[in-house]
């Protein structure tokens, strides 16, 4: 198979490298520009200390049927589109690959939206649904940025989940699930798409969000009996609207999300501790997406698609969903607005008071 990956940042360079270790040939579209014709080599690092360093094509933004994929004509197109990009870089993405519309696509973004986006912009083509739970790093050592000196890291825990979500792709799916076992990386086959990024969804939101707004770790967070009532409150509503849209959550490799809400239903402090000691496990380490992205980035944010999307969800179905569209409007108030944001760092009351504003009775002491 020819893969064509969308997005070079961690999670797709590390999902190529281990397509590309698994003897597919791989090229990224990146937003360099090089050579035409360019081949560069791309090193993923594995748990223990393994390395496997292989070659893949590169091209830049505006020359993409320049791939130098090996064997085959520069032009010839590819057997699958991987998009790997940030939700809010995805309309980007889909516009790149649509000289290429009839391809089987693969989505691997957080949240809700990425697979309706990828069938209203390629609706012939199939679409493979991906979670990944491994967590994953970019790195550059020395001084170079491009992919010969990229290593994607990932930790014991996790893996990815690949399922069905339109189109006649069985075919697909066994391919790429045989490669990614082959480069070590645990992969499960799943059957129910939605209910799949559902439940990764769960995960997402856990410790996300409110750790963005008050630049605070999730243990702090959690330790906090105001801040974990608002961490309960969104879990609720999420699997309340999970329940009226006829889904359940699911197992994924390394994150049983159904052990997290279990976890939210027990007293005060003993959920507390073991959603900590959960999330704390499964993030490896690495800081939240939101609070990485309010802290570092600036702009768009994928709120939207996390907890904006349940409460969109919500809505439709008629559940009550106020804290995830506070958290979502509030995350998104924060990045447009520094002062906003400096307002909530490091100071929970504001924070509680500003959820509670959402129309909801705040708990009791």
């Amino acid at each position: 198979m020819r893969i064509l990956v969308v997005g070079a940042g961690a999670v797709g360079s590390f999902l190529g490298g281990c397509l590309a270790e698994a003897g597919l040939d791989v090229a990224f579209l990146d937003q360099r520009d090089v050579p035409a014709g360019a081949r560069e080599p791309l090193v993923v690092a594995h748990p223990g200390g393994r390395r496997a360093t292989v070659e893949v094509a590169v091209a830049g933004p505006g020359d993409p049927e320049a791939l130098a994929w090996r064997g085959a004509p520069p032009g010839a197109p590819p057997d699958l589109v991987l998009f790997a990009t940030k939700q809010f870089d995805l309309p980007a993405a889909l516009a790149v690959a649509a000289r290429w519309p009839d391809a089987p696509a693969m989505t691997v973004q957080n949240g809700i939206g990425a697979e309706e986006a990828v069938l209203a912009a390629r609706p012939g083509a199939g679409l493979v649904a991906a979670s990944l739970t491994a967590a994953v790093r970019l790195h550059h050592p020395g001084h170079g940025e491009d992919l010969g000196v990229a290593v994607a890291h990932r930790l014991r825990r996790g893996g990815l989940a690949l399922a069905p979500a339109a189109g006649t792709v069985e075919p697909v799916l066994d391919e790429l699930a045989a490669a990614f076992r082959k480069a070590g990386l645990r992969t499960v086959r799943l059957h129910d798409a939605r209910a799949m990024k559902w439940s990764k969804l769960l995960g997402n939101l856990a410790g996300n969000a409110t750790c963005a707004l008050l630049d605070e770790d999730p243990a702090a967070v959690y330790a906090d009996p105001r801040l974990f009532e608002i961490e309960r409150r969104q879990l609720a509503e999420t699997v309340a609207t999970m329940r009226a849209l006829g889904l359940r959550p699911v197992a994924l490799p390394g994150a049983d999300v159904r052990l997290l809400v279990l976890a939210a239903h027990l007293p005060g402090r003993l959920a507390r501790f073991l959603m900590s000691r959960v999330m704390g496990g499964a993030r490896g380490g690495k800081m939240p997406s939101l609070r990485l992205h309010l802290r570092h980035a600036g702009g768009p944010t994928e709120a939207r698609w996390l907890n904006g999307a349940v409460a969109e969800a919500a809505a439709r179905a008629g559940v009550p969903a106020p804290v995830n569209g506070r958290l979502a409007a509030l995350v998104d108030e924060a990045a447009a607005d520094p002062e906003r944001r400096a307002w909530f760092v490091g100071r929970p009351g504001r924070l509680v008071e500003a959820i509670w504003e959402a129309g909801e009775k705040p708990p009791g002491p």
